[in-house]
């Protein structure tokens, strides 16, 4: 699919999505290209935090040389429609890390869709998604690991977990593997639910608030997801905004 092309729900990677936001937007800006030559280490860090009736599509296109290392991470929790999309070819013995926190609300339709191709043998990938959704808000991952067939000693992770806090709100997930090779090291893993009510008494039996005992857990729920920002102020920037959008949740 080209940026030209507008989306449908026939697509599998639109269909859970807001086509029509999207299409206010169309066609997007060109993908935002990542290039990190052999043995180059970088970091990303993106707030994705827009006006509650904007609509965001951000793709980007990852390659990483022999040995290169790239980790990226995403908190993304603004906008009507906030879709972030990888694509990421890994060459040997490279590696790729997405660590990214979703959190919607009222209407939102906040989206990861990841696409990591190990290319070459010994590359390594690691993916962590928490989401935390309430209102009607719909939170979307799909993500797969492609891996080729000369692709030995891969090893390569999918975690993802949402929480759930109100009937209407809805997450969808599709963790999906295609291996070719023999000697890899894949895993993927999902789980939906909602807040520990034993947890929530346990807290409210020693004084704690409703709103206050919530945002605790869900605090917890998305702790270590930015652990790796090295940047001190940076770190404390998208923790910051992640408590006040769990706050506003509540």
């Amino acid at each position: 699919m080209t940026a030209l092309v507008l989306p449908t729900k026939r697509a599998e990677d639109w269909r859970y999505s807001d086509v029509e936001a999207a299409a206010s937007v169309w066609p997007v800006p060109a993908p935002e290209r990542i290039v990190l030559g052999p043995g180059e280490q970088g970091s990303q860090a993106l707030l994705q935090d827009a006006a509650d009736d904007a609509v965001v599509v951000r793709d980007y296109v990852i390659t990483l040389a022999e040995g290169a290392r790239l980790d990226f991470h995403l908190l993304n929790i603004g906008g009507r429609l906030g879709r972030m999309t990888f694509d990421v070819r890994l060459e040997r013995g490279a590696h790729f890390g997405l660590h990214t926190a979703v959190i919607g609300g009222g209407e939102q339709t906040l989206e990861v869709v990841t696409t990591v191709s190990h290319a070459e043998p010994d590359a390594t990938s690691e993916q962590v998604v928490r989401t935390v959704l309430g209102g009607r808000a719909t939170g979307n991952y799909l993500g797969k690991i492609g891996v080729a067939k000369h692709a030995q000693g891969t090893d390569a992770s999918q975690s993802v977990k949402a929480m759930l806090l109100s009937r209407q709100a809805s997450a969808n997930a599709k963790p999906e593997l295609e291996i070719f090779a023999d000697d890899v090291k894949c895993a993927h893993g999902c789980a939906i639910g909602e807040l520990d009510k034993q947890a929530l008494f346990y807290m409210a039996a020693r004084g704690l608030d409703p709103q206050t005992a919530q945002t605790l857990l869900l605090r917890a729920f998305v702790a270590g997801v930015f652990d790796g920002i090295a940047d001190e102020a940076e770190r404390e920037r998208f923790e910051a905004a992640a408590l006040k959008k769990l706050e506003g949740l509540a």
